[in-house]
């Protein structure tokens, strides 16, 4: 873990990040605030003979035995764009967490505007992201001194921003067998309730007395019992200000899935304890709103349900009645989410009157095929919302492309017995979406399948192994806009 503080005066250093620009000299005029003069002229030539790669996130380190500080790093910045200042972050808060917490540590960066310090303190803090339940791990703490041109605000967006993605990490890494969708609830309330959120989780009697058929059905083979998490933050109102935006995000809780009675094959089965990454996003956007006071209502909804195999499992051929009436055919059960998804929409439709409805999951392996690993897709029905969630994407570097929601297909979903049928077939992102859109009447919505960038083999330039964090940062810039008007 790494901690984040800007000091009320110069202070020593063991380890110094320096910022090296591609277009530009050393950033000379902060070294000399924390160097004595030689040293600082020592790295400049070393700068200029040994001209050391400035792109985003490269590190040239340099041991000096017996100054202080005794080790720089020269870390680059690129052209200083928010993206490679973030990636840069990450690339610093790497090597400072795998450093002892003893030795003190500062970095030396002009980041003057708030976008770009709020994306060097969500790079910094979330370079020192680590999960693990080794009996031999330990937490530690870092404290990073932070000088150089700096825009206090962004700094601590960044930080809090980097907060929710790191908890969304937490939830999405954390194994099936301690994640139970009542364990989920219980950590949602108890993050987000001192946030200021109202945290109400919703039980299996009243998802039976509401009529959530495919919440029921998808988490009734499971001894764990199914749960509707819902979060509500609302904004503080000034007296003659106009009401604020309401935005309902759901997200996909499936907190294991092994396919059903359509089991998975085992390799495929692996990964699935983070199948309820969409839901840990969501969560995180509503933390960093409220932490943000933003000036938007938001409520989250996550249908939180174990897909298992078992005598009570659903079957393919069994028949749904979703909240609201709406049924469908299973023709697949590993085509699961869709269907708790489906409950949350209508609910929110029919109860929460929103102004955008948006839904988040890791939903099909063909979005996965159609844009790799690091690029979500995403269908939207209205213009004006898939414009400001594409704004969101760019700001916050998490890639979002907008796929076609092609009514062509529709007659895929048609089924002899019921309204649809959940196994509509290629192309699966396409008919996945247009599946959940029957749900969604009139609300301005939109659909994000994050099944690629939810999720990584290995550390990335900013993501990190095993649950990424997806998706936070982006709603969470998204309802920065929508707050902002």
């Amino acid at each position: 873990m790494i901690l984040l503080q800007v000091p009320d005066r110069r202070r020593s250093a063991d380890v110094l990040a320096l910022g090296l620009a591609a277009d530009g000299p050393l950033l000379v005029d902060i070294a000399t605030e924390v160097l004595p003069v030689q040293v600082a002229e020592a790295i400049t030539r070393y700068v200029t003979d040994e001209k050391p790669d400035a792109g985003a996130g490269s590190l040239a380190t340099i041991t000096m035995p017996g100054s202080v500080p005794s080790t720089v790093l020269l870390v680059g910045l690129g052209a200083g764009t928010s993206r490679e200042l973030r990636i840069a972050g990450v690339r610093i808060g790497r090597a400072v967490s795998a450093g002892p917490e003893s030795r003190r540590y500062c970095v030396a960066i002009d980041a003057p505007e708030a976008p770009r310090s709020q994306a060097l303190a969500e790079g910094l803090v979330l370079g020192g992201y680590r999960y693990s339940l080794a009996s031999t791990a330990q937490d530690s703490l870092h404290t990073i001194d932070l000088v150089g041109q700096l825009d206090h605000a962004g700094l601590s967006a960044g930080d809090e921003a980097a907060d929710a993605v790191g908890w969304a990490r937490d939830l999405g890494n954390t194994p099936a067998n301690e994640l139970t969708p009542q364990r989920f609830g219980e950590l949602a309330d108890q993050q987000l309730s001192p946030a200021g959120c109202t945290v109400t989780v919703r039980d299996e009697d009243w998802l039976r007395e509401q009529g959530f058929g495919g919440v029921l059905s998808v988490g009734g083979g499971a001894a764990a019992r199914p749960r509707l998490i819902e979060v509500s933050y609302r904004a503080r109102r000034k007296r003659g200000a106009a009401k604020p935006r309401h935005v309902v995000l759901v997200g996909k809780g499936i907190t294991f899935d092994s396919g059903g009675l359509n089991i998975k094959p085992a390799e495929g089965m692996r990964q699935m304890h983070t199948d309820m990454c969409g839901g840990a996003a969501v969560l995180g956007a509503v933390q960093y709103a409220a932490m943000q006071k933003l000036a938007v209502d938001v409520t989250v909804l996550v249908p939180a349900a174990e897909n298992a195999v078992s005598a009570t499992a659903m079957r393919p051929s069994d028949v749904i009645v979703h909240y609201g009436g709406r049924t469908t055919e299973v023709g697949n059960t590993d085509a699961e989410g869709r269907l708790v998804l489906a409950d949350a929409l209508a609910y929110a439709v029919a109860k929460l009157k929103p102004d955008a409805l948006i839904d988040v999951a890791t939903l099909t392996g063909a979005m996965k095929v159609a844009l790799g690993t690091e690029t979500a897709g995403f269908f939207a029905n209205d213009d004006e919302l898939a414009g400001v969630l594409a704004e969101a994407s760019a700001d916050s570097s998490e890639p979002l492309w907008r796929m076609p929601l092609e009514q062509s297909y529709k007659n895929l979903l048609d089924s002899p017995i019921a309204d649809s049928r959940n196994d509509p077939g290629s192309p699966g992102a396409i008919t996945a979406a247009l599946f959940l859109q029957q749900f969604t009447g009139d609300a301005v919505w939109a659909h994000l399948d994050i099944a690629g960038p939810a999720r990584a083999s290995s550390d990335g330039a900013v993501a990190s192994q095993g649950a990424t964090g997806y998706g936070a940062r982006l709603l969470g810039r998204y309802l920065e806009l929508v707050s902002a008007g």
